[in-house]
């Protein structure tokens, strides 16, 4: 037999033992046949469609162990195991596999091989778990270092690799350690405190009371097995590189549990470390140089410039040990550093700042004339009565006058401009081609509307241009119930049915018969879906069914004229005249109308009513009425017993939607909202809701106030819906204002920030229901469903770029429902959010009256809330 059919054959078997077998077998010259045909074929055979790739996915073992043994170049093996559709095999069984094959080369070649394997290795991302499952061909190329005892190259990814490897090892051996024995140790050692990457796996098993790898070179080291003083000089040497505290972490523990004696510890490098290390870096050199001073190892001139670095770091932590760690010195030695608490004076913690000022006024005696005139010239910023102190004790103070920065103009940034019409069958190819995530409702309905008007004026053409689209996106032969039955979501997916939408003009046949399975599929679970995706997912399915009885129409009336989802009534009146007398979509109809702007010409309502049709009489009324009416919208808190999964608030902010009177149907059903009890309403398809609503913004928002909150612990959190709604037209109220608030609170600073956008947007239109976003925060937060401390930072932000007006005007409502009332405790991160007040209500030149805030600036004490109560109240006292 053909040599290489034989291979091509051995290899569609699976049958690892019989290829070997083969491989082992084969002349050189069989073997430069087999390496002249393999690329082309693995290359051919990916681009045969899904099930073609699918299957090279299950035969990768084998492709990998006939490429290594028959390719010739020692850079042709190390691509070929490179490749992306070789990659996800088991790793250790396949470095076993290719070792075997690979036996009969020489040590240099498979020495070089291994260099080039552990150069082509990148870092893995994602959680240990998954970076270990990723590690691809690590083990190959471990094993090949050790083989030859090739000197590797430096290469993070390769260490990361040994340290997830080693402390998977780990935890499989039940807790037998694995160090000892390991041949890649002595190699490792030294670059394990340098590569990036390492933390996570050195301490992975910590939790399971499994040794770990931290644990282990503790052990080593007192049985004279690793040298102590390499993994000492080690971890100083991470600390001093720097690094994030997630990658310092492992090696303060590796410190901690080698215990160093006072005279190991290198001082001079703690203290340098101290300005700009991550926290439990400082937190460990912080130990160690009071070790260090306890026995006389920390000089006055350390000291001074330790305590110093301290004080101006930005963690309050920080500044707090370094006037303690004054406070608590010998005069002399405190006096030598007084002039670091000069930092101290800045800072917006009465209580931390008046200490700072005690310690000063203490030393004042001891201290020479340069770090006297550094006190004074902080104290010039201080309060007027610490201000008096400092000047008692260094001498007279100036007091300086800050002029008020002028407050920004707020500005917004206008959505990006759609993309032109899709206009032939090449372009709609080259488009469907494209990966459909992240989802786009623009690109989708630009491409549907490419469907739409292609395939009325060609069919046949737009047919014939999506074939390779088809081949390589549809199982051949057609099989229905792999996507009823195999694809989770597959009917309710917009990605799904926009591809479905095309099966339909290509091949109907296959599409009537997967909708016939779907629809009779008794199995399937009512659609989850909030009643907006729904009415998103009829809009398709309309077309789909469309395509299904082969007929077509001319245009889609409801594809947008602007990025907000607007329609222009003038060309959605352009397309009725296209429709002529034939009835549109129903779904599409209604979209159409949806996205009308609400300022409409009356001159198109005698153009309107010369349409001849049913839905152009229904068009011209909708005109004629000034545009659909708004739904009726009500916003009330609501205590409800959620599954303990779910975050439980003692309060929920929720609107209910009922439509107005003579409103039926579809549009009844998309305007009607009643919050659920138990499971709460979800969709992460929320980005559809404000484009297909553009002109009745509060009830968009209405729908995503029920959906938002579940996913506000979520990488993907949404947020972008909030934005979305600042650029919308219509009635703006608590419900627009509960959203917004709900993206304040959200985990991740980047989706807060898309609330703060949608904040600015609304106040540069003029448009921010700022009392309404006040009283939503006051409730909101009372009621346990947002964190203060990341709401007072998005109402800072705001405030910064210009919307200090808006913002006192939110404060002035959600100040009053948050203090505390009598016998009450004080919520925590109150006294930061009045310090918030307190700017706002400055540039806006506010006055007035707040309820309760009085009573607790009458309060003795010295905390920031009630020092900010104290501000707010002289601020805006009249």
């Amino acid at each position: 037999m053909n040599p290489v059919q034989e291979v091509l054959d051995r290899i569609e078997t699976g049958s690892v033992a019989s290829l070997v077998a083969l491989l082992v077998g084969l002349s050189d010259d069989d073997k430069r046949a087999v390496a002249r045909h393999l690329p082309a074929h693995l290359s051919e055979r990916g681009r045969a469609g899904f099930e073609a790739e699918r299957r090279v996915g299950e035969l990768a073992p084998l492709y990998r162990l006939a490429g290594a043994a028959c390719l010739s170049g020692v850079e042709q093996v190390a691509s070929w195991l490179n490749r992306r559709e070789l990659r996800w095999v088991e790793p250790e069984a396949d470095a076993t596999r290719v070792m075997a094959v690979l036996g009969n080369r020489s040590v240099e070649w498979r020495r070089d091989l291994a260099v080039r394997l552990v150069r082509r290795l990148r870092p893995t991302t994602g959680s240990t778990w998954r970076r270990v499952q990723a590690l691809g061909y690590w083990d190959l190329a471990a094993a090949l270092v050790i083989e030859t005892d090739a000197e590797a190259p430096e290469n993070d990814a390769f260490v990361s690799g040994w340290v997830l490897r080693t402390a998977e090892r780990q935890r499989m051996n039940g807790g037998a350690p694995v160090l000892a024995d390991d041949r890649l140790l002595d190699h490792m050692l030294p670059r394990l405190f340098q590569a990036q990457g390492v933390a996570d796996g050195l301490d992975w098993n910590r939790w399971a009371d499994s040794p770990t790898i931290i644990g282990e070179l503790v052990a080593l080291a007192g049985a004279g097995r690793v040298p102590r003083q390499t993994l000492l000089d080690g971890c100083a040497s991470r600390f001093m590189a720097g690094g994030d505290a997630a990658e310092a972490g492992p090696f303060v523990a590796l410190w901690r549990e080698l215990k160093p004696e006072v005279a190991e510890i290198p001082v001079v490098d703690f203290v340098r470390l101290l300005p700009s290390a991550s926290s439990p870096v400082v937190q460990l050199a912080l130990e160690e140089l009071h070790r260090a001073e306890s026995a006389g190892a920390l000089d006055e001139e350390l000291f001074a410039e330790a305590v110093q670095a301290l004080a101006y770091r930005p963690e309050k932590k920080n500044m707090a040990a370094a006037v303690k760690w004054i406070a608590d010195a010998s005069l002399s030695k405190g006096a030598v550093a007084v002039a670091a608490l000069a930092a101290v004076f800045d800072v917006d913690t009465p209580s931390l700042r008046e200490r700072a000022v005690r310690v000063a006024v203490k030393l004042a005696p001891h201290t020479a004339e340069s770090g006297r005139e550094a006190i004074r010239e902080a104290a010039s910023r201080l309060p007027a009565d610490l201000r008096e102190r400092v000047a008692a004790a260094f001498g007279a103070v100036d007091e300086v006058q800050s002029e008020p920065a002028a407050a920004p103009t707020l500005t917004t940034t206008p959505l990006p401009a759609l993309a032109p019409p899709i206009g032939s069958v090449a372009e709609l190819a080259a488009e469907l081609d494209k990966p459909l995530w992240p989802v786009d409702p623009a690109r989708f309905e630009r491409i549907l509307a490419a469907l739409v008007g292609l395939t009325h004026q060609d069919r046949d053409a737009v047919a014939a241009g999506l074939q390779a689209w088809w081949r390589a996106n549809w199982r051949h032969p057609f099989e229905a119930s792999a996507y009823v039955y195999g694809v989770a979501g597959f009917d309710e997916n917009i990605g799904g049915l926009l591809s479905r939408c095309a099966l339909a003009i290509v091949s109907p046949a296959d599409s009537r018969e997967l909708t016939a399975m779907l629809d009779g599929d008794s199995s399937r679970w009512p659609s989850s879906e909030p009643a907006p995706q729904r009415f998103v997912q009829r809009c398709f399915r309309e077309v789909m069914s469309l395509f299904e009885r082969g007929e077509t129409i001319p245009v889609l009336l409801a594809t947008p004229t602007s990025p907000t989802g607007h329609v222009e009534a003038a060309t959605l009146l352009a397309r009725m005249e296209r429709l002529d007398d034939t009835e549109p979509l129903e779904s599409d109809f209604l979209q159409a109308l949806l996205r009308l702007p609400r300022q409409i010409d009356p001159e198109l309502v005698v153009r309107a009513e010369k349409l001849p049709s049913e839905a152009g009489r229904r068009l011209a009324a909708c005109l004629r009425d000034g545009g659909l009416p708004d739904p009726v919208v009500t916003w009330e808190l609501e205590a409800f017993d959620r599954p303990v999964t779910y975050h439980r608030s003692l309060q929920e902010a929720h609107a209910r939607l009922a439509p107005p009177k003579g409103v039926s149907g579809r549009l009844a059903e998309l305007w009607t909202l009643t919050p659920k009890t138990g499971y709460p309403a979800f969709s992460r398809n929320m980005v559809w809701w404000p484009p297909i609503m553009p002109s009745h913004r509060e009830a968009a928002a209405a729908h995503v106030l029920e959906c938002l909150p579940w996913v506000m612990d979520s990488t993907d959190g949404q947020v972008e819906v909030v934005a979305a709604l600042a650029h919308n037209d219509g009635p703006v109220g608590i419900a627009t204002a509960s959203t917004i608030v709900i993206g304040m609170g959200h985990q991740h600073p980047a989706q807060r920030a898309l609330a703060a956008h949608a904040i600015i947007t609304l106040a540069a239109y003029g448009e921010l229901p700022a009392a309404d976003l006040g009283r939503a925060v006051g409730h909101m937060v009372r009621g346990g469903q947002v964190k203060l401390n990341r709401i007072t930072g998005i109402l800072d932000e705001v405030m910064e770029a210009g919307a200090h007006a808006e913002v006192w005007t939110a404060l002035a409502q959600a100040v009053p429902l948050l203090l505390p009332g009598p016998g009450e405790k004080a919520r925590a991160g109150l006294g930061e959010l009045l310090k918030v007040a307190v700017r706002a209500a400055v540039r806006a030149g506010a006055r007035g009256d707040i309820p309760g805030l009085g009573e607790l600036a009458a309060r003795k004490g010295s905390s920031l809330l009630i020092h900010e109560a104290r501000r707010l109240s002289e601020a805006i006292s009249v």
